[in-house]
């Protein structure tokens, strides 16, 4: 239990940083600014996708939506494929959770790594790509955004690093510190003592487990250190913390229905590939001593924990728990009251037509806000209201298509049932 209160001692001021970080990223930079760069199918593009996912604080289930919509609107198959590759690897929160648990090799080594293996796949999904990209389409305009003042701006940074982000990755984060501590606490010591001369399998257990699985790029921080607290290698452990958040089965899924079982196939031997390279080096290219003293220090240092550092782990708690109370508390709201300042009542939500439909697929709010941008853009729309628990859509608008709205929610990857 002791290790796992000085993991969080040690990682919330850095994650509080990130949430922050990223808030202001989302507030300050347009998205127009991530689909620009990619249209084209060549490999600066591949290389536009990785560089501009990489701090991007997306989960490897709110990364799926985005990189369709970047497709939608003309993205190239490769620039898709290397954005979902690089994206839930890392994010500006993990690599600021990464260097204050595990040391600056392993916050290095993440990004690099990320990079590598994003362009390495969607390059070779562009070179076997006989197909054109996808029609471009227009933008969605929210002009709330456009229009909002610096402190405006200021507090929709605030809202979504600490809000809405933290309601995404907040209950893996937990589960992780979970996982670590039933780890630290019930896994012998000499439970990889049989991979001890044995790297490569190690590597192939650690794929075979985290592939299928969801795990966050911050939440497989704790799993990762205790994994290597009971004898995991570095390069075992880098594995994880790659093909972990890098891929899952919803995301596999999604990629053979949208991209192609090709495309599946060179994404998945990408992961696996650069994962195992990238794991080699670090056990037998680079110094050891790199990777273990700030694990060892992080094992034996639970009573160094400074006052800084317990304030930001009350302040994180209490932030979780402000999660915890309005997902208690969460009832359906008007999205008008996101997407327009002008909008300060239901009244406004009264149209002529409304549509109700059921969306399968959304396990956070980038896939929400991706799956009202997809309806937004479609003819007539004129408010949506999506409940993320049970996944309820209610559309309002003039002369409405509902079969337009299904397609362009399931070009982003989400399924529908129209009530």
């Amino acid at each position: 239990m002791e290790q796992v209160i000085q993991l969080i001692n040690e990682m919330s001021p850095y994650l509080l940083l990130g949430f922050l970080i990223a808030g202001i990223m989302h507030a300050f930079i347009p998205g127009s600014f991530y689909s620009r760069y990619l249209s084209r199918k060549t490999f600066k593009s591949v290389i536009y996708a990785a560089l501009l996912g990489i701090p991007l604080p997306l989960c490897s289930c709110g990364v799926i939506p985005t990189a369709m919509s970047l497709r939608r609107e003309g993205s190239s198959n490769g620039a898709v494929v290397s954005f979902l590759i690089a994206t839930p690897q890392t994010g500006v929160d993990s690599i600021f959770a990464t260097y204050s648990i595990m040391g600056l090799p392993f916050a290095l080594v993440r990004p690099i790594a990320a990079l590598v293996t994003a362009v390495m796949g969607g390059a070779l999904v562009n070179f076997t790509d006989s197909s054109s990209s996808a029609d471009a389409q227009e933008a969605v305009s929210h002009p709330s955004r456009e229009s909002k003042t610096f402190a405006g701006r200021i507090r929709e940074a605030l809202q979504y690093g600490f809000v809405e982000m933290m309601a995404d990755i907040g209950k893996w984060l937990v589960l992780g510190l979970i996982i670590a501590g039933i780890i630290t606490v019930f896994v012998p010591e000499s439970m990889f003592a049989v991979f001890k001369d044995n790297t490569l399998m190690s590597m192939l257990l650690v794929l075979c487990i985290s592939i299928p699985m969801y795990l966050c790029a911050t939440g497989s921080i704790p799993i990762a250190v205790a994994l290597m607290l009971k004898g995991l290698t570095p390069g075992a452990a880098l594995v994880l913390l790659m093909a972990g958040p890098a891929s899952n089965a919803a995301s596999i899924l999604v990629i053979n229905k949208v991209l192609g079982r090709k495309t599946l196939f060179l994404y998945i031997i990408s992961i696996i590939c650069g994962a195992i390279a990238f794991g080699y080096g670090i056990d037998y290219l680079m110094p050891r001593e790199w990777f273990a003293p700030s694990i060892v220090q992080t094992a034996e240092g639970c009573t160094h924990s400074t006052p800084f550092q317990w304030a930001c782990t009350i302040l994180l708690a209490i932030l979780l728990l402000n999660i915890l109370r309005i997902k208690l508390m969460h009832g359906n709201t008007c999205s008008c009251e996101h997407h327009h300042d002008h909008c300060h009542s239901h009244d406004c939500c009264a149209e002529d037509q409304t549509v109700s439909f059921t969306i399968s697929g959304m396990n956070c709010t980038h896939c929400r806000s991706n799956a009202e941008k997809a309806l937004y853009s479609c003819t007539g729309v004129e408010h949506v209201t999506i409940d993320l628990q049970s996944g309820n859509a209610q559309v309002t608008g003039h002369n409405l298509d509902v079969h337009a709205m299904q397609e362009a929610l399931k070009s982003i990857g989400f399924e529908t049932d129209v009530h």
